[in-house]
């Protein structure tokens, strides 16, 4: 589901179901640490999400090693990689690429459900809700709302590592385009409404991602080209 979303130099690996509480998968000691007095389902995703990332470094040619969270809980990945994890109940992904590949990427997967009452409010501008009405009247099945959620972690996770730096929800406007054919992913467009990050030299003013609808989720991808 994921890897339909990335770049053929990006590689993914996903658990559904009891593979993504991390039964039965060990941590290295400094990860033990990190989770040593979280409850227990925060100690399985944590768990879950860095099993798929070992596997996905052993997808590279990379031995597998921890990944601790640095500043703001943004995972440190091994030198020369770049990546992301997500985690929702019964599902979890990591997806990883060589650094000279690519410049950064985001992943983020949500419960294909509408958002809570309120929070659409909160975290969209009036442009992109009224933009989420016309795409609700075209096509109802999709839960436009928690899409454009989902789309702004994914804009986030891409957009931390490369600034070091917060990104409100509302500093980004993203226009959703629905899927060409119903076996194709649908892609999206993030115009930055703060300075964009500088990368090789230039600066970026928009990521552009791709979204999928299944297995009872939406997921979404972002990924920073270098120029």
């Amino acid at each position: 589901m994921m890897e339909e979303l990335l770049p053929r130099s990006a590689v993914a690996v996903e658990a559904l179901g009891d593979d993504a509480l991390g039964e039965g998968v060990s941590l290295f000691p400094e990860e033990e640490a990190v989770v040593a007095r979280a409850v227990e389902k925060r100690r399985r995703e944590f768990t879950a999400v860095r099993a798929c990332a070992r596997r996905a470094m052993e997808k590279l040619g990379v031995p597998p090693q921890p990944v601790l969270p640095g500043e703001r809980g943004a995972p440190r990945w091994p030198q020369g990689l770049i990546g992301s994890m997500t985690h929702c109940d019964g599902y979890c992904a990591a997806a990883l690429v060589r650094a000279d590949d690519l410049a950064s990427l985001g992943i983020d997967a949500e419960p294909h459900d509408r958002l809570p009452e309120g929070v659409l409010e909160t975290v969209s501008l009036p442009a992109e809700q009224l933009r989420l009405r016309d795409l609700v009247r075209s096509q109802p099945a999709v839960h436009w709302d928690r899409l454009l959620f989902s789309a702004k972690e994914s804009v986030y996770k891409a957009w931390f590592p490369l600034t070091g730096e917060w990104l409100d929800f509302l500093e980004a406007d993203i226009e959703i385009t629905p899927a060409a054919t119903p076996d194709a992913p649908g892609t999206f467009r993030a115009r930055l409404l703060v300075p964009g990050p500088v990368v090789d030299g230039r600066r970026v003013e928009t990521f552009d991602g791709h979204w999928t609808v299944g297995r009872g989720m939406v997921a979404t991808a972002v990924v920073v080209p270098h120029p």
